[in-house]
């Protein structure tokens, strides 16, 4: 090369004489054959690359495959160590970002980068700010926006977490007011007995009059309003009709319990006639505890169901890389969104129950899950059907999230996957969503992701390898 050579490539074509002596002194041309390997992806950037003749092709390696970005002919094109002016007191250890290989024989124009790198920022020191302002000010800012995304996802889960707990802590509070007042009434039944109000003769029947009423508690089914408004009447007569006082206060805690007039006839009949209203206020005791004690027994599983879906989604003490069912981490992503989902998101499952555990990083997943329910709830304005579908696809599991929202523009169904490209208005995303969740299913889990979008239908299709030996960054392999 001389320095009317370079001058002929667009990249030199205003440097002055002396620059472009530098360059001659301190670069060279080397030929290589179709078919070779030109750099490598992650390898130490040592080399700065201008294209002379030939064809070559980038590409990067994306979940274990290669993708190529972009092939050219054209004469001056560059590649290699680009960003040879960020020194490496400022930025070490810094590799290329592609790899190159060359598609048919090809010259090439190559400086050492440490040399090209000292030499630019040697001649364009403004331009070196502005560069390395631009390079650390875009890689900061996708930190940083990151970290809030982050956060603000947090609050977002941990304000449904909230909204989720707080009902059954509510029930289990307000069941257990309940339930004191019950067992002092009790108490006070027992104190009248004690004090000989009642015919101690009486409490052998009477114990076994509850013990009967807790197994009819057990069993008890659930009525309809007319049924139950039914029984309440017919057990409010025959309260009446045995003298028990309050019998339409009575009769809707015995029906709840169920207790129905023939259970009573039967049950009282083993009692003297004047322990009639005794026993039947210390059935209604009774029925009254158990229900009680069933509403907090219930609302305390609930409470554990979704401190064990928080731990599902957030994979708490659990090794970062697993063998998982993903059903698992879709059902404890929806609980944790349900305060997302409200009462306007209808959500449908279609799961295959037949499908084997997946290796994968699974709070990762949850990472995407949580993505996908969130754009889609958010595409539907908080009102439509949700579904969630799985799937075998071949050696792939298939988790498809749809939604019947407005769908997606052409325009710009190519572009969503891009980092910051949102559609959403100001302050109401950041654009990292779908970039993240991309890149945690195609890079971290070699899968696929892909959209399908019409009116009223929209399905996210999610591929994942059912091989473990296909993640890309899988215990004891290559990151």
């Amino acid at each position: 090369m001389n320095t009317d050579d370079l001058r002929g490539l667009f990249l030199f074509e205003h440097l002055s004489e002396e620059q472009l002596a530098w360059l001659v002194a301190h670069g060279q041309v080397e030929t290589h054959a179709a078919g070779t390997r030109l750099l490598r992806e992650g390898e130490p950037a040592t080399c700065f690359f201008v294209l002379l003749d030939g064809a070559v092709a980038l590409s990067r390696t994306i979940g274990g495959r290669r993708v190529e970005t972009n092939r050219t002919d054209h004469r001056g094109s560059y590649f290699g160590a680009t960003q040879a002016y960020v020194g490496a007191e400022v930025s070490p250890g810094e590799g290329y970002q592609m790899n190159a290989d060359a598609i048919t024989d090809v010259r090439l124009y190559q400086l050492p980068a440490d040399d090209f790198g000292a030499v630019f920022r040697e001649w364009f020191p403004m331009a070196v700010h502005l560069l390395e302002g631009l390079f650390f000010g875009m890689r900061n800012t996708q930190r940083v926006v990151g970290e809030r995304e982050r956060l603000l996802a947090l609050g977002a889960l941990s304000a449904g977490l909230t909204h989720e707990l707080n009902n059954p802590a509510a029930a289990a509070v307000r069941a257990t007011a309940a339930l004191r007042e019950r067992v002092a009434g009790m108490r006070h039944k027992l104190a009248l007995l004690a004090g000989g109000s009642l015919d101690p003769a009486a409490l052998p029947a009477l114990v076994r009059l509850q013990e009967g009423a807790v197994e009819q508690v057990a069993k008890a089914t659930a009525l309809g309003p007319m049924e139950a408004a039914d029984r309440e009447d017919e057990l409010a007569d025959w309260l009446a009709d045995h003298g028990v006082d309050g019998g339409w206060d009575l009769a809707p805690v015995l029906v709840a319990g169920g207790l129905d007039a023939d259970w009573l006839e039967r049950a009282v009949s083993t009692c003297p006639v004047t322990a009639t209203e005794a026993a039947v206020r210390w059935l209604a005791y009774t029925v009254e505890t158990e229900t009680l004690m069933n509403e907090v027994e219930d609302a305390a599983n609930r409470i554990s169901s979704l401190v064990g879906a928080a731990k599902q989604y957030s994979q708490v003490d659990r090794a970062p890389f697993q063998v998982v069912d993903v059903h698992d981490l879709l059902d404890s992503t929806l609980v944790m969104l349900g305060g997302k989902l409200g009462d306007g998101v209808r959500v449908v499952k279609d799961y295959d129950r037949a499908l084997p555990p997946l290796p994968a990083h699974a709070a990762e997943l949850n990472q995407v899950w949580t993505n996908l329910v969130d754009n889609a709830v958010a595409a539907m304005g908080g009102r439509g059907t949700l579904a969630v579908r799985t799937a075998r696809d071949g050696d792939h599991l298939l988790v498809e999230v749809g939604d019947t929202g407005t769908g997606v523009p052409p325009e710009v169904r190519d572009r969503i996957f891009e980092p910051f490209f949102t559609t959403k208005a100001v302050g109401e995303g950041t654009g990292l969503g779908l970039d993240i969740t991309w890149r945690i299913v195609v890079e971290r889990h070699g899968g696929d992701l892909r959209v399908e979008s019409r009116p009223g239908d929209t399905r996210f299709l999610v591929r994942l390898p059912l091989s473990a030996g296909s993640l890309p960054d899988r215990p004891g392999g290559a990151a």
